[in-house]
């Protein structure tokens, strides 16, 4: 959204909704935005319908079909595509779709460009074949990618290795956040403890280990919980129940601004998505951060990391997950002091300035405006 905020001043917007918006979420004013049938992924990396009524399959027809009615409608001159092709691999029907359907139409071809976070995952065991297929389909489908990083900080090359060098145009646009957060910057501290997991969905096993850490600790701050959007409706009740005689402890389902609460607090404990990452440096919070991690994810911990080195935040390793080793890094939190950051945060303005100038380079007899056309996944 924050993108699409900072697009929607250059560009007709219309927004390809890929998933379930959160509600309270603020939407920047857009040509149109389009909500395909929701398609999320479970803990086994499966792909499931997050639409009552529609299987798997269902749904991704009826996506591709919608994905494509809207290019035609709309004859985008610009096609922002999130991740893929370096991520992303189980939806290439309907991305394949929508540019070779923007490709075919009349007149001038669309300037198609992919958005990557700063860090990607890079700890696959096929990750070899998996870079190298990416590097093809980026030269086949691809004229830019845009790395949403500060180049000080992270670096595509970083985790992404090919074996033979990516010939796509690659920008660095410097992270991206809501221009209202750039307002914001610096802290206003409370006296509690925010503990928070993004949107929540794997923010379980954090919450229930900060509580029981809690517990331990008699002098602690009061606790402040934010759920997310979507933290399970059957893990909710059981958190409720948890702290229900716990007077230091409050529950909070979800918030429109994280980075706000963030510097209303005395410290902040979470993981390390790009989003919350980005909250902290913005906040100047006290953070202490648990990134997630499995055996093929390792984006969170590579951020936490170098976060951690620049003196941003404290980082407890996912595998150190657990009341005795929290109750430590909480007490050692309490007495933290973040270093000042200079990583560049104008990436949302960054990001469209770069699109509006490629496109207008390939297209010397273009009108001044144009469609731009985003997939978010």
């Amino acid at each position: 959204m924050a993108l699409a905020e900072a697009l929607a001043e250059r560009f007709d917007l219309v927004f390809l909704n890929g998933g379930r918006l959160p509600e309270g979420l603020p939407v920047p004013p857009l040509a149109q935005i389009i909500d395909l049938p929701p398609l999320g992924m479970d803990d086994g990396h499966t792909v499931v319908s997050r639409q009552d009524g529609l299987t798997v399959a269902q749904a991704t027809e009826r996506r591709r079909q919608m994905i494509v009615d809207a290019v035609r409608r709309w004859r985008p001159a610009v096609v922002l595509v999130e991740l893929f092709p370096f991520g992303r691999k189980k939806f290439a029907a309907e991305i394949f779709a929508m540019i070779r359907t923007a490709r075919a139409l009349p007149g001038m071809a669309p300037l198609v460009a992919c958005s990557l976070r700063d860090i990607l995952v890079d700890a696959r065991p096929d990750q070899q074949r998996h870079d190298d297929r990416a590097r093809g389909l980026a030269e086949r489908y691809f004229d830019l990618v845009l790395v949403h990083a500060d180049p000080a900080f992270a670096r595509l090359e970083d985790s992404f290795k090919p074996t033979r060098p990516l010939r796509v145009p690659l920008v660095y646009t410097g992270f991206v956040i809501p221009e209202r957060r750039s307002q914001q910057l610096g802290p206003s501290r409370g006296d509690h403890l925010l503990v928070s997991a993004g949107g929540g969905i794997v923010g379980e096993a954090l919450f229930s280990t900060v509580l029981a850490a809690h517990a331990r600790l008699p002098q602690a701050p009061a606790l402040r919980l934010i759920a997310g959007p979507f933290f399970p409706a059957a893990s909710w009740r059981a958190l409720n129940e948890m702290v229900r005689h716990r007077p230091q402890v409050s529950l909070v389902r979800q918030v429109a601004d994280m980075a706000a609460e963030m510097r209303q607090a005395r410290a902040s404990i979470s993981q390390c998505g790009y989003n919350s990452a980005l909250d902290i440096v913005v906040s100047e919070v006290p953070a202490l951060v648990v990134p997630y991690q499995t055996a093929t994810e390792n984006e969170q911990s590579q951020r936490a990391n170098r976060l951690a080195e620049l003196g941003l935040l404290r980082c407890l390793p996912a595998d150190r997950l657990e009341p005795s080793a929290m109750a430590e890094a909480i007490d050692a939190l309490l007495r933290f002091e973040p270093r000042g950051s200079s990583l560049n945060l104008d990436g949302a303005r960054e990001s469209a300035a770069q699109l509006h100038r490629h496109w207008l380079a390939g297209r010397t007899k273009a009108a001044p405006a144009g469609r731009a056309m985003g997939v978010p996944a």
